[in-house]
C-alpha cells in the first residue's frame, strides 16, 4: 500500500529540512520507473538510496515538503 508521502515523492515533491540542509527527492529521470532510486542530500554529500531507504529517512528525521535551494519545489 502506497502512503501519501511515497506518492508525493514519486510525483517529484522534495522533502527536507532547511536547518540541517538535508533533502530527499526522486530525480525526474526516475519518475515512473518500476524500481526508482532517490537522492539523499546532507549538506554537501549526495547518495542514491532506494525507495524504502528514502521513506525511512523521511520518517525518522521528520522531513517535510520544502523548497530545495537549487531545484525549487519539485525535482521535475
Amino acid at each position: 500500500m502506497t502512503t501519501m508521502t511515497e506518492a508525493q515523492l514519486r510525483d517529484g515533491v522534495i522533502y527536507g529540512d532547511h536547518n540541517t540542509s538535508e533533502y530527499v527527492y526522486m530525480p525526474a529521470s526516475e519518475i515512473g520507473a518500476e524500481h526508482p532510486l532517490c537522492v539523499s542530500e546532507y549538506q554537501n554529500d549526495r547518495q542514491d538510496v532506494n525507495m524504502q531507504e528514502a521513506m525511512d529517512i523521511i520518517r525518522l528525521r521528520s522531513l517535510k515538503p520544502v523548497k530545495h535551494p537549487l531545484l525549487g519545489w519539485t525535482s521535475c
